[in-house]
């Protein structure tokens, strides 16, 4: 295992060559996915991508801070029609998807405020409530979402001589690249050192030093920003939006991925999100299996594997690491 010997090193996003060469590695074979790959699968790719954005935005709210929330969709509804908007009016992509994220962290922070003394059960009660007052508000407003008929996203136009699909997926690729690093770099903060003692006691972490309110709020507000981001990029792969798309059932889709890819970890919000996307798609020619396959992966995960997908990777490293020492 890593030996952490200082502060400075535990900041690193890479501790060791190999990692790095594996890093390497991986993104090399990223960036050559659509030479080998069919458009179909680069569509499936770029989905994983942006939703692997939300889930890290997620598993920072609930992983590393303890705050559960089944308000996501509701974030990523004010996340999705904030870029429609911003995009009509012809706001530059990157403009507008901060916009978007931006528009949902505030929302975050609004959220966050009268859930600062709720806990467990009765903070996921509320943001679920407020994900179910966002949907009705989509749903009902018309001058804000287009009512039940929808409203149309401009969509991005391809650059450097490259297909849509190989564009889209080179920029969302490129953004969840940006956002895993952010994400190493703030949960190996003081920051996310705070994040996890409010995690892991509230009472003790007030006793230290930590500032509960602004803390909680901030986790509230950098969570609500990535599922913004994650609400703008699924608008500008939609094409169209309609309320419906966020429901109730988007929440708890995410709320899987942070299960059962890993809580507290990074690398498991991109497994997460690989599983709910490759999922559905294995399973589409009988789509009533896949809620029944989500509950029996949660319940195993939380029997066998508590520590999700990225902690059985963990565990297969160390034992190849320590064989045949074992």
């Amino acid at each position: 295992m890593d030996l952490v010997e200082s502060y400075r090193e535990d900041l690193r996003f890479a501790r060791k060559p190999l990692t790095w060469l594996l890093l390497g590695a991986l993104l090399a074979a990223l960036l050559a996915l659509p030479g080998y790959a069919d458009s179909s699968w680069l569509v499936k790719a770029s989905v994983i991508c942006l939703y692997a954005i939300g889930i890290m935005g997620q598993n920072i709210l609930i992983g590393y801070t303890g705050q559960i929330s089944f308000g996501q969709a509701g974030f990523l509804a004010i996340g999705a029609y904030s870029f429609a908007h911003l995009k009509t009016l012809g706001v530059p992509f990157l403009l507008a998807l901060a916009g978007a994220g931006l528009a949902a962290g505030l929302a975050g922070v609004l959220v966050g405020f009268p859930s600062l003394r709720l806990k467990g059960p009765y903070l996921a009660i509320a943001t679920l409530g407020f994900g179910v007052a966002v949907y009705q508000i989509f749903a009902n407003w018309e001058l804000l979402s287009g009512g039940r008929s929808g409203l149309s996203v401009p969509k991005l136009q391809p650059a450097f001589g490259l297909s849509r699909e190989v564009y889209v997926y080179y920029i969302y690729l490129g953004l969840l690249v940006v956002s895993t690093v952010v994400t190493y770099n703030l949960i190996s903060s003081y920051v996310g050192r705070a994040f996890v003692a409010i995690r892991d006691s509230d009472i003790a972490a007030e006793v230290m030093g930590v500032n509960l309110t602004r803390y909680k709020l901030l986790a509230f507000a950098i969570s609500s920003f990535y599922t913004g981001v994650h609400g703008g990029l699924f608008a500008q792969f939609l094409g169209h939006l309609e309320p419906q798309t966020f429901n109730i059932a988007e929440s708890l889709t995410l709320f899987v991925a942070v299960i059962v890819g890993g809580l507290a970890s990074v690398e498991g919000s991109i497994l997460g999100a690989v599983f709910v996307i490759l999922v559905p798609t294995l399973f589409s020619a009988s789509r009533w299996l896949v809620p029944v396959l989500y509950g029996l992966t949660i319940l195993v995960i939380l029997v066998f594997q508590p520590l999700g997908l990225a902690g059985l990777w963990i565990k297969t490293r160390l034992y190849f690491q320590l064989w045949p020492f074992r």
